[in-house]
């Protein structure tokens, strides 16, 4: 699986949680694979720690990683160049959560508006989903990352404009990830 990115977990954010990061891997997409969108589809994994890992895995020294796609000299197509980014985000401060039913009486503007302020990449927060509303297993679910894969400087196969959504289970024992695209 390919290493996606590692989220510090702030315990005041999301109490109560005894994890203090979680790692998000998706499987190598150099042949298509079917089934990284699905929280359940063994395709994708998150692994919290401290705390037991759900999957099984390996100790690795180095695997796949992230990667872009650069122009190099006497090369005709783009190739793909290992990278890794950091950056510090602060939990956001989404508008109130809405309830779909509340919605459906709300004009276009004031939807654009709403749908707007919860756009993009993020830590927590509300997810605004590209399609139905999708959590990943029964239960309150809160979620921990919002990632847009049009807005990252590396590639990553979401589909068509695809987002991705890590969430934490209300427990803070079980996170899972899946993705949705137009």
């Amino acid at each position: 699986m390919r290493f996606i990115c590692q989220i510090a977990i702030d315990s005041a954010a999301f109490s109560p949680v005894s994890a203090q990061m979680a790692y998000l891997f998706i499987t190598d997409e150099e042949e298509h694979v079917d089934g990284t969108w699905e929280p359940d589809g063994g395709e994708n994994a998150v692994i919290l720690q401290p705390g037991q890992t759900a999957v099984p895995s390996k100790s690795l020294a180095e695997g796949p990683s992230l990667f872009r796609m650069v122009k190099k000299m006497f090369r005709k197509n783009l190739v793909p160049e290992p990278c890794e980014f950091s950056v510090k985000l602060k939990p956001g401060e989404d508008p109130d959560f809405v309830e779909e039913a509340a919605r459906a009486s709300w004009d276009d503007a004031k939807w654009e508006a709403y749908a707007s302020a919860l756009n993009g990449n993020k830590i927590g927060g509300t997810p605004i989903f590209v399609q139905n509303t999708e959590f990943p297993g029964p239960g309150r679910w809160r979620l921990l990352l919002q990632l847009d894969s049009a807005s990252v400087p590396f590639s990553i196969n979401f589909g068509d404009m695809g987002v991705g959504y890590l969430f934490l289970s209300e427990d803070g024992k079980v996170a899972k990830f899946l993705w949705q695209c137009c």
